[in-house]
């Protein structure tokens, strides 16, 4: 059998500058969302969680040429050299790219920045990040709404198959921007307190911004104490609704469904669900009756937007890392903001980080316009 694996990866948020700092927070239950007044990026106060921009200029300053980037590729190129650097790949036609992300450079389109607003084309991120790390082909760009990190994995996944690449490695990112918060906002769907998904009292997202990066590959010298191998993975869309999910998680189930059958399992073999957990009411409903469709309802399973609200394109890649650690660690991560269950089914959110012996988890994703991606990874350790 032709076994993929996640590999090396990273983590750039709120909560630090790499993934093991990152993990670290989560596992003491530390959330980097705050209230965040800044009258330059939007009118009103907001919950959100922002990278620092003074930490990350003055990391990048340390190697910084006398190429010019936007905020955006600078923290990609942080991200992704962690991971090409602890990987010890040379770069050459048998390595891939691919770069998840939602919106890009949408920034650029703000009257007060300083770059073109053909920065704002994902064709944008593309080129810099090539011409950087001097990658021998094209970058491939995924961009399907909140789905894009996870289904970037699956892109990688299917190309190694093909044998186009040996390795790929994946670059996931979006920022938080008066375009994002204005769009969310028209939907009534911001929070005006830190999130909390499934919970009887939750009202809408936070925004953040967590770039992140692995290294995809089917070698097995290259895998790290919380390497996982892809058992099944699979996307479906219900085309339900531009923004809002099918109410019976028809979407949902039929991904999931279809990565259980890839992988071979039973639905009672997976220990923990990485759920997709906005903390709005249509959402988190919406997976409750699909997990308990699938016959998931006992499973542990948490939401992880309590710690870096919702990072968008990145949230798939990013949460899907954290879950990798959870399993190395054996431990079950505290569903931050929850406080009582809000949702018509009965789920088992985790209410207290707690050791587990784990083996395998699914990390779900749903997005805009229907989008459904689900993950299953088993440890290799």
């Amino acid at each position: 059998m032709y076994k993929i694996y996640l590999s090396h990866n990273s983590i750039i948020s709120s909560l630090g500058f790499n993934s093991e700092t990152v993990v670290d927070n989560i596992k003491n239950e530390v959330s980097g969302i705050s209230l965040i007044d800044d009258k330059t990026l939007y009118h009103n106060q907001f919950y959100g969680a922002m990278v620092d921009r003074n930490l990350l200029n003055k990391k990048f300053n340390a190697f910084q040429t006398e190429e010019v980037f936007t905020t955006l590729e600078k923290l990609m190129i942080l991200s992704l050299m962690d991971v090409i650097v602890a990987s010890k790949i040379k770069i050459n036609a048998s390595v891939g790219l691919i770069i998840s992300t939602t919106k890009g450079n949408i920034d650029a389109l703000d009257k007060k920045s300083k770059f073109p607003q053909s920065y704002a084309y994902l064709s944008r991120l593309g080129k810099a990040l090539k011409t950087h790390f001097l990658f021998k082909t094209e970058p491939v760009i995924v961009s399907n709404a909140c789905v894009s990190g996870i289904l970037a994995i699956s892109v990688a996944k299917r190309l190694i198959k093909e044998k186009m690449y040996k390795h790929v490695f994946i670059v996931s990112g979006d920022l938080v921007s008066n375009f994002v918060l204005s769009g969310f906002s028209s939907f009534q769907a911001l929070s005006d307190l830190p999130c909390q998904p499934f919970s009887i009292s939750r009202n809408g997202i936070n925004l953040g911004e967590a770039i992140s990066s692995i290294l995809v590959t089917s070698n097995t010298n290259y895998l790290t104490k919380e390497s996982v191998e892809i058992l099944g993975d699979a996307t479906c869309n219900d085309a339900n609704h531009i923004s809002g999910p099918s109410r019976s998680g028809e979407g949902l189930f039929r991904s999931v469904n279809a990565a259980i059958k890839e992988a071979e399992i039973k639905p009672q073999d997976i220990d923990y669900i990485s759920a997709h957990g906005t903390s709005t009411v249509f959402n988190d409903e919406m997976e409750a009756i699909a997990f308990n469709r699938l016959g998931l309802q006992s499973v542990p399973l948490n939401s992880l937007k309590g710690y870096f609200g919702h990072t968008l394109g990145s949230s798939g890649l990013v949460e899907t890392i954290v879950g990798m650690h959870s399993l190395n660690l054996n431990t079950l991560f505290f569903s931050k903001g929850f406080i009582s269950l809000g949702v018509s089914k009965p789920l088992q959110i985790i209410d207290k980080t707690t050791y587990k012996k784990l083996d395998i988890f699914l990390k779900t994703s749903s997005g805009f316009g229907g989008a459904n991606t689900a993950l299953l990874l088993k440890s290799v350790s």
